[in-house]
Order: C-alpha cells, then sequence, then structure tokens
C-alpha cells in the first residue's frame, strides 16, 4: 500500500474512534480501578477504569474530552487491552509510548490499531495528546499491583 494511501488509513481510523468512541462511559463501581488525569495546558481530560480479575483486563471504560488524538487513542487503547493479561498490557504500553516518541519499538509486537499513531513522532507537541490514556492506564494497573486484591491473586 502506498504511503499516502496508508496515512488515509490512519486518519480514518483515528476519526473512526474519535466520532465513535469504544468503551465509553464510566462505572459507579467500586471493584474498578479509576485514574483521573487532566492537562490544564491543552485541555484533554480522560479518565480511566479497569476491572481485573485473575491477572486480565476484563472491563476497561474511558470518559473525557479533549483533541480527536487523546480521545480516539483512548478508545482504541481500551480496545487493544480488553482482555489482555497485565504483563502483555505493560508490554504494550511501554512499545506504544516508544513507538510515539520515535524511538525503536518492537514492531512484532500486536498493538492493533494502535499503530495508527506511530506518525505522532512527527509531531512532538503531540506526544501528550497520543499518551494520556495510556499513561492513566498505567497508573491503574499500578493501583492494581499495589492493591491487596492482587496480593491475594498471587
Amino acid at each position: 500500500m502506498a504511503y499516502g494511501n496508508l496515512e488515509t488509513l490512519y486518519r480514518q481510523v483515528i476519526m473512526d474512534h474519535y466520532k465513535n468512541p469504544r468503551n465509553k462511559g464510566l462505572k459507579g463501581d467500586d471493584s474498578f480501578y479509576t485514574v483521573h488525569i487532566k492537562k490544564p495546558t491543552c485541555g484533554d481530560d480522560l479518565t480511566i477504569q479497569i476491572k481485573v480479575e485473575d491477572g486480565r483486563i476484563t472491563e476497561i471504560y474511558q470518559d473525557g474530552v479533549g483533541c480527536s488524538i487523546s480521545m480516539s487513542s483512548a478508545s482504541v487503547m481500551s480496545e487493544t487491552v480488553k482482555g489482555m493479561k497485565i504483563e502483555d498490557v505493560l508490554k504494550i504500553i511501554d512499545n506504544y509510548v516508544h513507538m510515539v516518541k520515535g524511538e525503536p519499538f518492537d514492531e512484532n509486537l500486536d498493538m492493533g490499531d494502535a499503530i495508527v499513531y506511530q506518525g505522532v513522532s512527527q509531531f512532538p507537541q503531540r506526544f501528550k495528546c497520543a499518551t494520556i490514556a495510556w499513561n492513566a492506564l498505567s497508573k491503574a494497573i499500578e493501583k492494581y499491583l499495589n492493591s491487596p486484591y492482587h496480593k491475594d491473586e498471587e
């Protein structure tokens, strides 16, 4: 596929997730690990919720306001990691961050539609937009790993 066609496809994926976000809406349930991040400099404001059972993210929800990059990335992230083991999710988060920074990353690691954000590396000012959801997910996983419930599963 020609570069222009690939760029168009990536743009379509981003706009589809922005206009039709997946896993949108929060649950009023204490069994979820919840993280809220707000970037006052740009207006991105996002909350991520995860439910973890047997070391897997069984449910994930996101809700917020922001630019097309931040909101579509939250939607893509939620679809990418749902059902995955925590250790695999952490690998994907690390790989994704390296990719959007323009650093070497494992191209063989299946990141689903998250690969469409590879072009963000050409626009450093959009890095925070592309990673806000992934940072929130990382913090939610950290909450889980530090919780007494996680200790009971070990």
